[in-house]
Formats: structure tokens, sequence, C-alpha cells
């Protein structure tokens, strides 16, 4: 899709389109930008750019926070849309994927048909814009939907016809290669792709099994599949939050925490998940950031997550924080909680009651109904408000 966040917000507001749109965080705020319009890059401006560089580039631009809960329900829609074309299809981000078409196209015609279908669907059912790639190979296709952007549309037929597009391009044309990627390949005198097919030796010393891939790219060689996305192939569900101002008081930290736990518990429980490690995150004010994990028995409970988390946070030293965030890695679909000789005899809370407890704690200290309003946080920009809220009144 093109600009996504922006292009629903701008079609649900017209008097927003033509102008500098800049999604994430606000000016005054700490954050990053989301996505922008097309008319804020000509600022410069970048997704994943600091807010205040975006500001400082783009002074003029609107800026607002990104409504995830719209982006998903459009999202949700497109997917049905591309469903309905493809054999297999491997979702990237809410509003980009590879569809495999080759079985239920069955010839080059038809799958270019399907695509200017889907193109012309996507803009009339729900009033958006999107460039599309059809190709030979995902690492063509990806390069295909990036030539005319935006609203564009672009077909690589073969490797031949893929190799003489990019040939004198630079390497991060290439699926893998980054700016780090990029800059060792550089200091070997390799800046094109015309470069990797002249010193392929040179790239797969430099660069391992990475560079196997480069050298089998750079000949247009991609034998890689699509593949359908599964929840049980992430390798964590987390949720982490950076306060606006830095926070010291590692017992508001907790009361955080405590809102982090259920966020992971109602996210781990929609796709049907357990972790069998907790792990803690922590980036102090100085940007350096540490990670803490603990093995428990498989379980999504957010009382457990939290109790897990807690005791992480007495382990670290204390500094000023700037964000904070809590999950459950080692994925797994079974539950497998041994009962051990001690629970027995043991008198200690269920997880629900650990929370019911904190909730209740959470009130008395700030005067908010959470448990009763457990839905409504956790949508939209009321959890940030929540967390901001609760830094400020501790």
């Amino acid at each position: 899709m093109d600009a996504f966040y922006a292009a629903v917000e701008i079609r649900d507001n017209p008097a927003l389109r033509g102008k500098a749109l800049i999604i994430g965080a606000l000016p005054h705020e700490r954050g990053v930008v989301a996505t922008c319009s097309y008319e804020a890059r000509k600022y410069g401006v970048r997704s994943a750019m600091n807010i205040k560089e975006a500001h400082r580039l783009c002074p003029e631009g609107i800026y607002l926070h990104p409504n995830f809960e719209k982006y998903r329900a459009v999202s949700a829609r497109l997917h049905s849309i591309w469903n309905e074309y493809a054999e297999a299809a491997e979702y990237i981000a809410l509003d980009e994927a590879y569809l495999d078409v080759t079985k239920t196209a069955g010839n080059w015609e038809q799958a270019c048909a399907f695509a200017k279908t889907i193109k012309s669907r996507i803009l009339t059912e729900l009033g958006l814009t999107c460039s599309i790639g059809v190709a030979y190979s995902k690492a063509a296709a990806k390069t295909a939907s990036e030539e005319k952007k935006p609203n564009g549309y672009f077909e690589i037929p073969s490797a031949e016809d893929f190799v003489n597009l990019v040939m004198d391009r630079d390497v991060r044309v290439l699926y893998t290669v980054g700016a780090k990627t990029a800059e060792k390949l550089n200091k070997a005198g390799i800046y094109t792709i015309r470069h990797i097919r002249q010193k392929p030796d040179e790239t797969i010393r430099l660069l391992g099994k990475q560079g196997r891939l480069l050298t089998k790219l750079a000949m247009g060689i991609d034998e890689r599949r699509v593949v359908p996305y599964k929840p049980e192939d992430a390798k964590s569900i987390s949720r982490e939050f950076t306060f606006q101002a830095d926070v010291n008081d590692f017992a508001f930290l907790r009361d955080a925490l405590l809102l982090l736990a259920i966020s992971v518990e109602r996210r781990a429980e929609k796709v049907g998940l357990y972790g069998e490690s907790a792990t803690l995150k922590i980036t102090y004010a100085d940007m350096k950031t540490i990670t803490r994990s603990k093995a428990i028995d498989a379980t999504r409970s957010a009382g457990e997550i939290y109790k897990c988390s807690s005791e992480l946070l007495e382990q670290i030293k204390p500094g000023p924080v700037r964000l904070i965030g809590v999950g459950i890695h080692r994925l797994t679909r079974e539950q497998n909680r041994q009962l051990r000789l001690e629970d027995l005899f043991a008198d200690e809370k269920s997880g629900q009651d650990i929370i019911n407890d904190a909730l209740i704690s959470l009130r008395q200290r700030y005067g908010l109904d959470f448990a009763g309003n457990l839905d409504r946080i956790f949508t939209g920009e009321i959890f940030a408000r929540t967390m901001e809220y609760m830094r400020k009144h501790r």
C-alpha cells in the first residue's frame, strides 16, 4: 500500500489531502515517524525518523498519532481481497504481502489480470491506492512493487528482466542489504549489483551465508517460496512503552509492568500461544538497553508474566528509565505446566488473583477504575494517556 496509515487518515478526512501529514509521535513527544504522506517526504521526512528531526525538517506539517484499531480493520479487508486470488499469502505488515498466484492464475497473463483487478478493487472498495509488482520471484516482485510508486504497477517476467533492471543500481536494492551490510560491501569496492556479479567470491568471504544469497539474487536467482504466516512462527509476543519523561521511580515501573503484562496476555490469547520464557526490557535515559529473561512453565497468564517481570525488575540497577517492555518468548501451542511437590502444599495466589489484587491497588493509588475499563484502556491512544497520567500522578 502507498503510505498506508497516512492514506487511511486522508481518505477519512479529505481536508488532509495535499498536506504534509506525519503519523507517529507529536513534535513535543518522544518517538518516531511511523509513516508520512508523499508531500511530507518532499521535505526529507522518512519512516523511523526521530520526530524532533522530522519537525525540524517540516515544521508546518500536520502531526497525528496512529490509530492502529482503524488500520487493523482496513488491513483485514485488504487481506480478504488478497486471499480471494492467492494460493498462499505471506503478510509482511498490515499493508504488505507476497501473494503466490501460480496455481490460481495458471499463467502469466492471468496473474497480471489478477493484479490489476486487486488494484481496482482496493480503490473501489476501500478508497485507497496501492502499488503492485508482478514477477517470477519474491525479490523481483518487491522491486517491481517499488518501481512506480505511488499508485504503481510494474511487471518483471524473468530473471533476465530483473538483472537488466537492477544491474547498475546500489546493492541496497537487494533483499537483506541494509546500511551496515552496504558499508561492508562498499569498503571492498562493491557498490552495485554489477560489482557483486564481478566479485562473487569476495562477497561470500565478507558476508558468508548472506553473501551466497546475494550472489544468487544478483544473478536473478531467488528460490524462496511464499510462506503463509503462522502465529507460532513469531519469536515473541511483547508490549513496550516509551515515557515522555525519564522515570526513576521503580515502584511506578512495577505498576506500568502490570498493564503491559495484561496487554501481552491479551495478544497471546488472540493467537492461542503460550510462552516458556518471560522477558523484561529496559532502556535507560542514555539509550543503553538491557534485557533480562527467566524460564517459566508455559503460560500466557498476565499474573505470571507480571510476577516474573517484577522479579526481574528488582535485579537491575537503578537509573532513569526511558522505555520499559515485557514479553514472552519460546512460544508454544501447549500449556504444559508440570505439577510439583510444593504445589500440593503451597498457598500461593493464582495468576488472576495477582492481577485482581494489583488492579485494586492501582485504583487506590491513582483513583481510576482500571478493572472496569480494561477494554477501553487498551484501545487507541488511551493506553498512552493512561500510562502518562499514572507517571504524573504517582
